[in-house]
């Protein structure tokens, strides 16, 4: 049985593919939403309908896990998923946690889409673990569709950076938390832009770690040989996906 990972488009491979690495014996069902992305600006209703949408569909195609592999889709969504869901439901958090207990001595940036960065659950987050008030909230629309239009490495992307961090004083944070999956794909971007002593986290290998768990848990770990269906549109082709992996292999080389 497959292992369903939905995104509004190609963010979740980058948690697929740390998956990929971790899971060598599943199959998996890598579903994208294109026909609506970005969710980050829609309104929670749309983002609701996509998601119970997309998860039915998998659902239908005999999923034994679903990997909600989008911060925005889990922000609002996971909860009424695992209420009506009959097997495991895992999401995504912005790794905030991570980021103070590694770099909590000074500032933490926390990247995400605009409708996490206003939502009740990334606030409930914060306000568990930030008890000295270090997280900084930093909404990047436009890197989503910079990604789905598959520019990375350009000088409109860095411009787009140089200009949403104006406002704040770089030198003071530790981190920059990626609380959108579409945002690993630009580490060399920000690179260029953030001071070396930022350092980058993201929930990804939180996220894959936890599916083990829920693995384990249930008893559904498969001893066979590793596959992948994309059910997607026509322009993620077996080259454009390979393109993305080889990319998101080049961006975890960059601290």
């Amino acid at each position: 049985m497959k292992i369903g990972f939905f995104d509004s488009g190609i963010g979740g491979l980058s948690v697929l593919h740390h998956a990929l690495q971790k899971l060598p014996a599943e199959q998996f069902l890598y579903y994208a939403d294109v026909s609506h992305v970005p969710y980050g600006e829609k309104s929670e209703a749309q983002i609701l309908s996509y998601v119970d949408a997309a998860v039915d569909y998998m659902l239908a195609q005999g999923v034994k896990a679903v990997v909600l592999a989008c911060n925005t889709a889990t922000s609002v969504a996971a909860a009424s998923l695992r209420r009506r869901c009959p097997l495991p439901v895992i999401g995504m958090e912005p790794a905030v946690k991570r980021a103070l207990d590694l770099y909590g001595e000074r500032r933490v940036l926390v990247a995400a889409t605009p409708i996490t960065v206003r939502g009740e659950k990334l606030r409930t987050l914060i306000e568990r673990v930030d008890s000295r008030h270090l997280a900084d909230m930093l909404p990047l629309p436009e890197l989503v569709r910079f990604a789905e239009a598959g520019i990375f490495d350009a000088p409109e992307v860095e411009e787009y950076l140089r200009g949403a961090l104006a406002g704040y004083e770089l030198e003071q944070y530790s981190s920059l938390v990626l609380g959108c999956t579409h945002f690993n794909f630009f580490k060399d971007s920000f690179r260029r832009v953030l001071p070396e002593s930022v350092k980058f986290v993201d929930g990804n290998e939180g996220t894959v770690n936890q599916l083990i768990r829920e693995l384990d848990r249930c008893g559904l770990h498969e001893h066979g040989r590793q596959s992948v269906e994309y059910h997607v549109s026509g322009k993620y082709t077996p080259e454009y996906i390979a393109a993305l992996f080889a990319r998101l292999d080049a961006m975890s080389l960059i601290g």
